[in-house]
């Protein structure tokens, strides 16, 4: 469902990285390392040049609080259905 970009040596990246696993919810984000050209022409293609940035199928989310933010957002919304 999600898709993080995510460079190794970025700690804003670190921190989204581990709150995701901390949260467990690496069954709903998958990490795209950006030293890749593929993954880093396609955070491009999305409108984003500066990791952590959090891909949500509709729009591009940049930096570790609004990133951790919007996850929250969605596990809220699981707990309540």
């Amino acid at each position: 469902m999600f898709e993080l970009f995510h460079a190794i040596s970025d700690p804003s990246s670190a921190k989204v990285r581990k709150y995701v696993v901390d949260h467990e919810l690496d069954a709903l984000v998958r990490f795209r390392n950006v030293t890749y050209e593929e993954v880093q022409r396609d955070l491009t293609a999305r409108g984003g040049t500066t990791t952590p940035a959090l891909w949500d199928g509709h729009k591009l989310i940049t930096g570790a609080e609004a990133i951790i933010s919007r996850l929250v957002a969605h596990a809220d919304v699981g707990r309540d259905s």
